[in-house]
């Protein structure tokens, strides 16, 4: 009985220290992801009776212009932004891996805009490439350029602003990631791959690229899941504009949510979301397995 109690009380002091956690994690975390799913299976406003809507909200996707356009755009900047992103941050964690000069200030350099307020660097973006007097098109209309892009105001380049912003804020956390890769790579294997005659590319790519093929997935993941969610960027720089033409799902969530109050429905655009980040993560460790 007295080692019973004792193993009780152990147990009892080790749940008091997960307790708060685990209390903040099903308030703010489990109860409203449980709350989500049933509510994408009912209508409500937030102020009157729920009513049981089945898969109406889900059906009711099918014809949302404004929900196809989010479901595109959000698969077209992913597409865009995670390569863009990976090739940015691993040349860079390359390049300041080796012995140059003032290193350690090119470091922080990139690295601040991850660290920065994205309302400061939002504002600066838009400023430097404003269509009619931002330096980016003053420059390019110095070189002889007449039809400059109308970045962020323009429906056509809307997109590609959103893209080349996301890559310039995110390469410096992502390639310090990768730096932490390369100076966990045993120099043995460059000695080796050295006394067989090869040259730096023949290093880099059958040395440096395997060796970080673990750190690859890891920014691949989670690269991946952080651009599907992505809003606040696209708040601050284009509003979901010019029309729809950088919509995407998170914010056509906010828009049903809380500008419709259409609570069902944007809980059902939310468990698509869900889904569509699921099976591309499932994938994507399918295909890492299969590598390996």
């Amino acid at each position: 009985m007295a080692s019973k109690k004792a193993n009780f009380k152990k147990q009892l002091v080790a749940y008091s220290f997960i307790a708060p956690n685990f209390i903040g994690f099903a308030i703010f975390t489990l109860v409203p992801i449980v709350f989500a799913v049933v509510l994408a299976f009912l209508h409500w406003d937030g102020s009157n009776p729920m009513e049981w809507a089945g898969l109406a909200n889900f059906s009711e996707l099918l014809d949302d212009d404004q929900f196809k356009a989010a479901l595109k755009n959000t698969i077209v900047y992913t597409a865009g932004t995670v390569p863009l992103t990976l090739l940015a941050s691993l040349f860079l964690a390359v390049i300041l891996n080796q012995g140059i000069k003032a290193r350690n200030f090119f470091r922080t350099v990139i690295f601040f805009p991850y660290i920065a307020s994205l309302v400061a660097v939002a504002a600066v973006w838009n400023m430097i490439f404003n269509p009619s007097k931002g330096p980016v098109n003053m420059l390019l209309y110095a070189l002889g350029f007449e039809n400059v892009p109308g970045w962020a105001a323009d429906k056509d380049w809307a997109m590609i602003t959103i893209i080349l912003f996301s890559v310039w804020k995110y390469m410096g956390y992502y390639m310090i990631i990768y730096l932490a890769g390369l100076q966990g790579i045993n120099p043995e294997l460059y000695e080796a791959a050295n006394l067989d005659g090869t040259n730096a590319w023949q290093r880099f790519r059958y040395v440096t690229v395997p060796q970080l093929s673990a750190t690859t997935f890891f920014i691949l993941v989670m690269l991946t899941i952080q651009c599907f969610k992505v809003y606040d960027i696209v708040y601050m720089v284009t509003q979901a504009g010019p029309g729809t033409a950088t919509l995407v799902l998170v914010y056509d969530i906010y828009n049903k949510a809380f500008i419709s109050w259409n609570l069902g429905s944007a809980s059902a655009v939310a468990m698509v979301l869900f889904a569509l980040v699921l099976a591309v993560t499932l994938i994507q460790f399918s295909s890492e397995k299969r590598m390996h």
